[in-house]
């Protein structure tokens, strides 16, 4: 003799480990004992078919990064990861240049390794953390801001070493 279904079967999936996140077990349907929602007829247990529940166990989820996911084998993060570890390198060399008192080195060193790092971009399959958004927007941004910071190192005062004309120009008709 059974006293009640619904309790009995919360209990059951409650044991299971499959309970909901408030303790209940339950699906899409109508709203049961103790506040679970249960479609009629139905057990505790994973989630029916059809129901746009989130389950309450993850089984299937793709491994991190760092745990050999983009490359296989037993090569270690930095050998993975050298595209990101070079452009990183180079900039912060081009950040020291800068913060040492040469704007036009720095600024140089910061451009070319963007340029670089939308080259590798193209080029190379795997790339790592490189690998932001996709390969033509990854491509494009790093090719824009590198081309753009490759500019402002050779427009920079004193003694340019590219001039731009209408670049004068504009900075004396915003200056005024």
């Amino acid at each position: 003799m059974k006293a009640d279904p619904d309790a009995e079967s919360a209990e059951r999936a409650g044991s299971n480990g499959h309970a909901g996140s408030n303790g209940h077990a339950g699906s899409t349907g109508s709203t049961g004992h103790a506040g679970s929602t249960r479609s009629a007829g139905s057990t505790a247990g994973p989630r029916p078919p059809g129901s746009r529940r989130f389950p309450s166990v993850t089984r299937d989820t793709a491994r991190p990064e760092g745990s050999g996911r983009a490359v296989p084998g037993a090569v270690s993060t930095p050998v993975r990861q050298w595209p990101m570890l070079a452009v990183l390198t180079a900039t912060a060399v081009g950040l020291l240049a800068t913060a040492f008192g040469h704007p036009r080195g720095g600024c140089l060193a910061i451009g070319v390794a963007l340029i670089a790092a939308s080259a590798m971009r193209c080029v190379l399959p795997s790339v790592g953390m490189l690998a932001v958004r996709s390969r033509f927007t990854d491509m494009v941004t790093y090719g824009l801001l590198g081309v753009a910071i490759t500019l402002l190192a050779l427009v920079i005062e004193p003694k340019p070493w590219l001039e731009i004309p209408f670049l004068e120009d504009a900075v004396r008709f915003t200056v005024r």
